[in-house]
């Protein structure tokens, strides 16, 4: 499992997303604390952030799924 801070997630989220996929569950953290975890969707249909995302200021777990949401609809993202 890899382990990102959230800026660092935020600026290579393509490559989060792929490396859920090809890698297994990626963690997010913010000061050291696991905020989120994005993980390959059963079935591979998409993909899911974990709970973590939640358990923060809404602002920070909004941000994140929006990203996440963003580059999965993205038609210029491909992840085969």
């Amino acid at each position: 499992m890899g382990t990102w801070q959230v800026q660092e997630a935020k600026t290579r989220l393509s490559e989060v997303i792929e490396r859920a996929r090809t890698e297994g569950p990626q963690t997010i953290t913010r000061h050291g604390a696991e905020r989120a975890v994005v993980n390959k969707r059963a079935g591979g249909q998409g993909l899911i952030v974990g709970r973590k995302a939640f358990q923060r200021p809404i602002e920070d777990g909004a941000a994140l799924v929006h990203a996440v949401q963003d580059v999965f609809l993205d038609g210029a993202v491909t992840i085969a």
